[in-house]
């Protein structure tokens, strides 16, 4: 591990059959946060987490895990017995059960947690004797998570780890990762579409567009920091065609301005206060307003 980070990626690119997938992706995960990989589909997500888990060998760039180079092919089996893994396909032996599929797993790491295998069962309603392709999806995603969890993992890597659960699964879910957290120090990595998700467990985000990295940092400071302004004119003016260092994005209706800051807000309000006949209001933004605003205008 270098630097406080538990995976820390280099000017990562991948390709296929010459479609850029990855354009020079610098990610930086610390040891023991909750990090959420956010981005719209095709944006990079899958193609980042299949090479960090070295199921894809990138094109240029570098990329650690654990502070070992993931282009180490002696170390990486080592690397892969320290992460759960839940896949976006869920995919499982179709030939086992339910029973057979924990059974298979459990030897390959040396320090699972029956009390945990145990908990999961009884939680998610997992029954033994079950063939995996008599499961629901949302099934298959319990079993994965108890499967990833179990296993004692210094590194969970989870992609779209609710997908299929009801309300009240997804609840638990998210309570439980939220408690491994905090009590193991486990660093959590993980890709959603529920921004709702995201907001309630992460403490820390990327959102990636394209191929490239263009938000990353902790939720709260960013929460502090984003304001979204709204600036009202007596009359429709023509507004600065440089604004002060902080302002995102503008977009104008008539005599009503929304500005997104990112920060220097107090700035911001000064310079917007300075044109004739105008008021302006704060509000603070989600994080869904921070996401939708970066990946619609990148």
């Amino acid at each position: 591990m270098t630097n406080g980070y538990i995976i820390e990626t280099n000017q990562l690119k991948k390709s296929f059959k010459g479609q850029p997938a990855l354009r020079g992706l610098d990610l930086r995960v610390p040891a023991g946060s909750i990090f959420g990989f956010l981005g719209r589909n095709g944006a990079g997500k899958t193609t980042t987490i299949k090479t960090l888990m070295g199921l894809l060998r990138c094109d240029s760039g570098t990329a650690r895990v654990f502070g070992v180079p993931i282009a180490d092919a002696d170390k990486s089996i080592e690397i892969r017995r320290r992460i759960g893994f839940v896949t976006e396909d869920k995919e499982l032996y179709p030939y086992m059960t339910v029973e057979q599929m924990i059974r298979f797993t459990r030897p390959f790491f040396p320090k699972w947690r029956e009390d945990l295998e145990k908990r999961y069962l009884d939680m998610f309603e997992l029954p033994p004797k079950k063939k995996i392709p008599d499961l629901s999806k949302g099934m298959r995603s319990k079993l994965m998570l108890l499967l990833a969890i179990s296993r004692g993992a210094d590194l969970l890597i989870l992609d779209e780890p609710t997908d299929g659960l009801d309300p009240a699964a997804t609840e638990d879910v998210l309570r439980e990762l939220m408690a491994i957290a905090a009590s193991t120090g486990t660093t959590m990595f993980f890709s959603s579409h529920q921004l709702s998700e995201v907001e309630l467990i992460a403490d820390h985000i990327g959102i990636i567009d394209r191929g490239k990295m263009i938000v990353s940092g902790s939720l709260d400071d960013m929460k502090a920091q984003y304001q979204r302004l709204q600036v009202v004119f007596s009359n429709v003016v023509e507004l600065p065609s440089r604004w002060v260092e902080g302002v995102e994005f503008v977009r104008q209706e008539g005599r009503v301005v929304s500005i997104l800051a990112s920060h220097n807000v107090d700035a911001i309000v000064q310079q917007a206060r300075s044109l004739p006949g105008t008021a302006v209001e704060r509000y603070p933004v989600t994080l869904k307003e921070i996401f939708l605003e970066h990946v619609r205008s990148n």
